[in-house]
């Protein structure tokens, strides 16, 4: 099946958008493109690293470099975005113009416990608990301009990716 637009998968970091993604692409034969790899292949090094050398500004500015030109030259691929790269505008309306979005939205709870041991997210390197739930509101905001919302709580994966065809 191919719909002759890109599914961009949204939401807070640690929502499984690349796993879905994979998993997905793999059942719908598209191509997956994960665009925090992308932006790790490019800069040859690790998104922690980027922003502890150069900073969030200079990251967020080859993500919507990077982001865009995939957004503008693919179609039938699965794209999993950075949680924080709805956030940017020209993104965000790329995204609701030309392309199929779902938001996996996890319960505030489920998100916090599932980034509480993880130590590869420099933005959770100076975050409490009460600052993870205030960014994740914050975003659902944004999340929410999806064209679908998935609720993934008490879903496993497969079911995930089961539903999201299911959409289409």
């Amino acid at each position: 099946m191919k719909v002759n637009k890109n599914l961009v998968l949204i939401g807070m970091m640690g929502s499984g958008k690349s796993t879905i993604g994979y998993l997905l692409a793999k059942k719908l034969d598209y191509i997956f493109i994960d665009i925090d790899r992308n932006i790790e292949k490019k800069e040859k090094n690790t998104i922690l690293n980027i922003f502890k050398k150069k900073g969030e500004k200079y990251f967020r500015n080859i993500e919507e470099k990077i982001t865009m030109d995939v957004l503008n030259k693919n179609t039938n691929c699965i794209i999993s975005l950075g949680g924080g790269a709805f956030i940017n505008k020209n993104i965000q309306e790329l995204v609701l113009k030309k392309n199929i979005s779902f938001w996996l939205k996890w319960k505030n709870s489920t998100i916090i416990n599932r980034l509480k041991n993880v130590n590869k997210r420099p933005l959770l390197k100076k975050m409490n608990q009460k600052q993870i739930l205030k960014l994740n509101i914050e975003r659902s905001k944004l999340y929410s301009k999806a064209n679908y919302i998935l609720e993934c709580d008490n879903l496993n994966k497969n079911e995930i990716v089961e539903k999201i065809i299911k959409k289409l």
